[in-house]
């Protein structure tokens, strides 16, 4: 009757006002066009501001070019992309807080040395774990957070012996069964590193209990020997690789670009073959072709290993990086290519990349087929003029900064990435074949425990 009574009501109220003339029809008619006229102004007008040397390879609404100015920095995000408005909560869990999370950091017996994890390809697992720490973003009450930051840096306490595959994944499963906020979403709120080609994939039951989670990885395929891939492009992020500091620092690098026309190679290839095939082809490619073409049989010891300075002043020696797959199909060459200002050349099919919705990528690289490494790769390089060339890597020298993990205080970092996807990853409400809810609100289990009684440790699916 409630209902019937209200629309009653509404009816009368059109019913008892003034009566709707021609002139009424006219003026609202005028008020609509004038209205969609100011619109469509204010729409044009943020693009007209822009400088005239926007960042061009961060890839625009092509039917409106709107742009909004990232907040606290120099390049413009476009709103399609990023939006204009960084707000996100995220809640780390503390080392003490949640018995195993320690060994997961740094070992059975405690003695990892995390200096040694937060160096090398895989240094993501700390250095984001630490940004986090000290990010604008982060809370301290569960109740408010968007996210849930889990702590563990495995790939290097395997490496490092502190754990064995059996016993990470018995932790993980230790450790989530003592989150009630992991329960309550089935952990699609939770965030998760790994830093590595292996993907999830050290936690070995991870698609039973972390099917759900986001993660935070650079590695988008790993179908070669694990015969599935852990990413899933609609809920995971790509992350850059862990570039050494000395390369990505303010001021004098360890190593400095050269000019074009003083590099002596097309092209190059500087790594270890591992019996790929790939790999392999682009070492004989470089016997036929000496003087076009630098690819030596590196090895992990002397005479055949370069050092870290030599690597970086052979790798800045050539106009473009070669990329070929490795053991999986993410290599941490792409991204140091940006800093000696080489133009990478993607060969690896698999390849995914990050932020892709804000970097039109085939401005600042060029990605060729796998199966087509031979003699007609170099006739194709060296087709490109050397002033084509120039404008790649100056768009390249633009967006290298999100290659860099370093703090907020920063206009362009890695991690401003990783909160901008993050943020559009945010839910309001979370769905759990596990929570169930009231007609009040309240959040309770199946069986009808209101959720801040849920005491671990707790089943899993």
């Amino acid at each position: 009757m409630g209902t019937l009574n209200s629309y009653h009501r509404t009816k009368t109220i059109w019913h008892h006002g003034t009566p709707c003339t021609n002139t009424h029809q006219i003026g609202a008619l005028l008020l609509i066009v004038a209205t969609l006229f100011i619109t469509r102004l204010f729409d044009h007008l943020p693009s007209a501001l822009e400088n005239s040397n926007q960042c061009s390879i961060f890839n625009q609404d092509r039917s409106s070019r709107k742009l909004s100015r990232f907040k606290g920095g120099y390049l413009s995000w476009p709103e399609r992309g990023f939006g204009s408005h960084l707000s996100l909560k995220i809640y780390v869990y503390d080392e003490n807080e949640i018995e195993g999370l320690k060994p997961l950091m740094y070992g059975k017996e405690g003695n990892v040395d995390v200096d040694i994890c937060y160096l090398g390809q895989w240094g993501t697992q700390v250095k984001i774990h630490r940004l986090l720490l000290n990010s604008r973003f982060r809370t301290r009450k569960k109740e408010e957070a968007d996210f849930f930051f889990v702590p563990a840096y495995v790939k290097c306490v395997h490496m490092l012996e502190g754990l064995t595959e059996e016993e990470i994944n018995q932790t993980y499963v230790e450790v989530l069964s003592q989150m009630p906020y992991f329960r309550r979403s089935g952990g699609r709120d939770h965030l998760f590193v790994f830093p590595s080609g292996n993907g999830a994939h050290f936690f070995t039951s991870w698609k039973t209990f972390l099917n759900r989670s986001i993660f935070l990885t650079p590695e988008g395929d790993r179908t070669d020997n694990k015969n599935s891939s852990s990413f899933n492009t609609w809920k995971d992020i790509i992350i850059p690789g862990n570039v050494d500091d000395e390369m990505t620092k303010n001021g004098a690098a360890l190593v400095e670009p050269l000019p074009l026309s003083n590099r002596k190679y097309l092209a190059n290839y500087l790594g270890h073959a591992q019996g790929l095939k790939g790999r392999l082809q682009l070492i004989e490619l470089a016997k036929q072709y000496p003087d076009k073409l630098e690819a030596p049989n590196l090895k992990h010891d002397p005479p055949d290993k370069l050092f870290k300075m030599e690597y970086f002043e052979h790798l800045r020696n050539a106009k473009f990086c070669l990329i070929p797959r490795g053991l999986s199909s993410w290599t941490l060459r792409f991204y140091e290519s940006f800093f000696v200002e080489c133009v990478p050349v993607i060969i690896s099919d698999q390849i995914e990349l990050p932020f892709q919705n804000v970097i039109d990528y085939t401005r600042i690289t060029i990605k060729w087929p796998a199966t087509r490494i031979g003699p007609q790769l170099l006739e194709y390089l060296e087709s490109i003029p050397d002033e084509v060339t120039k404008g790649m890597i100056a768009r390249g020298r633009q967006v290298k900064c999100l290659w860099t993990y370093a703090p907020e205080s920063e206009p362009c970092s890695a991690m401003h990435g990783i909160l901008w996807e993050l943020q559009r990853k945010v839910r309001v409400f979370h769905q759990s074949a596990e929570k169930f809810w009231l007609h009040n609100g309240t959040i309770v289990n199946r069986n009808l425990v209101e959720f801040h009684n849920w005491k671990p440790p707790m089943p899993l699916p």
